[in-house]
């Protein structure tokens, strides 16, 4: 399993976010974004391939952007968040983060889930 998972519920209709493009990126130090991994959630809304599953977890900032406005063109529904950018950071000694989006076409949150 990948070291940084993520899951996406569309919680205005009730179902997982199927078909949302995101993407991985990890903090350089001097502040540019490196891209780690990208991918497509699964019909469960879930993406499980971002970080690569070879490689032990490096600690530090990290970027997930989720491209919610196709998601949400693909049914003609109106949203006010093109994208959804979660920006968190790893420490040392953690082998997994799981990271959900519950979206919504007007307002999201976001958790450190298992």
């Amino acid at each position: 399993m990948s070291a940084i998972t993520t899951h996406v519920l569309d919680t205005s209709q009730g179902r997982p976010a199927a078909g949302i493009s995101v993407s991985l990126e990890r903090q350089a130090e001097d502040g540019r974004w490196d891209h780690v991994g990208r991918g497509h959630t699964d019909n469960d809304g879930r993406q499980r391939a971002l970080y690569p599953a070879n490689e032990p977890l490096r600690p530090g900032v990290y970027r997930l952007t989720f491209d919610t406005q196709k998601y949400f063109d693909t049914d003609d529904i109106e949203t006010f968040y093109p994208e959804v950018v979660v920006v968190f950071e790893t420490v040392s000694g953690e082998s997994h983060y799981h990271v959900p989006l519950l979206l919504s076409p007007f307002g999201y949150s976001t958790y450190r889930g298992t």
